[in-house]
């Protein structure tokens, strides 16, 4: 898959309630609106989020937008009723590739094999496997791929949720493989956290082979609180 080949996407009308709803929120918590339309308008303010703050900074609001689409009791419900049992987790890949196509492209399950936190290995239906993300295509950020999406989402599912998530996103193709039920290794043993920028993509790249510069790997971390 030639990720320099843009994806044509034809937003139906759930998809653009979805875009709607998450750009509202979006830019409730920034203080900002977007000129722009639909999924272009979402992107917008995914940039204008990034402007002016670190990384940590960045997934702190994005976890605002998060929380703020969840009523806290809901949460605080699945997180005590629910385990990461087997079916909660494949229940929950279900899920995503049903309501989430609008904002990654087509995905499809595939079984991931899962160490839960008792050290036991699970052969399980909880990977999800996005093949060309579009968040990434429109953006051409890693450090939005990772700030805006990846750890946040993780630490959303893992802490809120309280059913692990971890996501791998691969910056070749563009595709990520999502597995309900692992939990998250540390960012700095991730392989995203030495990626480059994409340079002939990302109109603000880094020359150098660096980590990205979005990444924030050794920027001090400043707290919203």
């Amino acid at each position: 898959m030639n990720v320099t080949d843009k994806t044509e996407y034809k937003d139906n009308w759930f998809d653009k309630l979805f875009i709607a709803l998450f750009s509202r929120k979006m830019a409730k918590a920034v203080g900002k609106k977007s000129q722009k339309k639909g999924y272009e308008g979402f992107v917008d303010l995914s940039m204008q989020i990034m402007e002016g703050r670190n990384s940590q900074q960045q997934q702190e609001l994005v976890a605002i937008v998060l929380q703020s689409l969840v009523p806290s009791p809901v949460l605080f419900l699945i997180r005590n009723l629910f385990s990461p049992t087997k079916w909660v987790c494949e229940s929950n890949a279900w899920f995503a590739t049903v309501l989430f196509e609008w904002l990654v492209g087509e995905s499809e399950i595939r079984e991931a094999e899962v160490v839960t936190e008792d050290n036991q290995v699970r052969i399980q239906k909880s990977g999800v496997y996005i093949k060309k993300c579009r968040y990434l295509e429109a953006s051409g950020c890693v450090g939005m791929c990772v700030n805006m999406c990846k750890l946040p989402t993780q630490e959303f599912f893992t802490k809120s949720f309280g059913i692990p998530l971890t996501m791998t996103p691969n910056f070749d193709d563009f595709s990520c493989e999502m597995v309900f039920g692992q939990v998250p290794p540390a960012f700095e043993d991730e392989e995203a956290s030495r990626q480059s920028c994409l340079k002939h993509i990302c109109p603000t790249a880094s020359v150098t082979s660096q980590p990205c510069h979005k990444l924030g790997v050794d920027e001090k971390v400043v707290s919203l609180g």
